[in-house]
């Protein structure tokens, strides 16, 4: 018989905490936008993994789990790839205009008149 920390949704709900914290950490403390969106995506993935573990533990009788919050996941997991795609994208976009990753607002330069092509 398994102790309460070694049965596995126990498991997986404290090592999706733990990610929860480590993402919400990198996504607070650090400047740059590369690492906030990694930041973001390790948020996301521990809320994913506390979420499948709850979708584990809440299965009915001989059942491996519950297969509505299992295709949530799926789905938010295609969400979570496209939209770092698109950051990174826009990441991209940003550094060669400005040759910056991060937005400094001291360091951005005054708008220009509107008549003014570059």
């Amino acid at each position: 018989m398994m102790s309460g920390l070694a049965e596995p949704g126990t498991l997986l709900g404290l090592c999706g905490a733990g990610l929860v914290g480590i993402g919400l950490f990198i996504g607070i403390t650090h400047q740059g936008l590369l690492r906030r969106v990694v930041g973001f995506n390790i948020l996301g993935a521990g809320i994913f993994l506390v979420f499948g573990a709850l979708a584990r533990r809440g299965a009915g009788a001989g059942f491996g789990g519950d297969p509505v919050p299992q295709a949530l996941v799926i789905t938010g997991l295609v969400v979570a790839f496209s939209a770092t795609a698109l950051a990174i994208a826009l990441l991209g976009r940003l550094f060669e205009l400005t040759g910056e990753e991060t937005l400094n607002v001291a360091s951005t330069p005054t708008s220009r008149p509107r008549g003014d092509d570059p």
